[in-house]
């Protein structure tokens, strides 16, 4: 189960890496990233993917991403903004429903591509307030800052700004599934 979840957690990371689509600009929005239409090897040591994998609280999404084929994506010239679930988060979603949602790789590579945004956002980047960003997957997330703290499409961000040579993770503690 364990390789599994490494596979699997690899996956989400290189399906978020993925057609990344950039930020609406709109009032409501946050400001709009730069975006790519390809991602190119990176020659750097600190990746998203080096990043997770080097984190023990991601062997999880690592396995994900590993299991939907995103690494090289996630490898890619970005630069990607991240909210990655950590193992708890993985955990909080009952094993029979998380084993399903690896054997099926389309299913698989939609949730992890809905954790990604193209571009670079900073948490400073984020204004007061509800706004959407698009997804690699092309769907809509929400992210809300208030005094009670950050959210990413309703999952609590526990930690912001882990700078990466191809963009930005934040950390998340609830695995975002998209609406579509």
């Amino acid at each position: 189960m364990k390789l599994r979840k490494l596979i699997v957690s690899i996956g989400v990371m290189s399906l978020l890496s993925m057609g990344f689509a950039a930020c609406s600009s709109d009032d409501e929005t946050a400001e709009k990233p730069t975006t790519t239409t390809a991602a190119a090897p990176t020659k750097c040591d600190n990746t998203i993917v080096d990043v997770a994998v080097g984190n023990p609280d991601f062997s999880t999404l690592v396995a994900a991403v590993t299991e939907a084929g995103l690494v090289d994506t996630l490898n890619g010239e970005g630069p990607f903004t991240v909210f990655a679930p950590t193992n708890e988060a993985f955990a909080k979603i009952p094993a029979a429903d998380l084993d399903a949602v690896l054997a099926d790789k389309e299913k698989l590579t939609s949730i992890l591509t809905y954790h990604v945004v193209g571009g670079k956002v900073m948490a400073a980047d984020l204004k007061p307030g509800s706004q959407k960003v698009v997804t690699v997957n092309g769907e809509e997330a929400e992210i809300v800052v208030s005094d009670a703290g950050v959210t990413y499409a309703g999952g609590k961000v526990v930690t912001t700004d882990i700078e990466t040579c191809n963009g930005v993770i934040h950390v998340i503690d609830t695995v975002a599934f998209p609406m579509g």
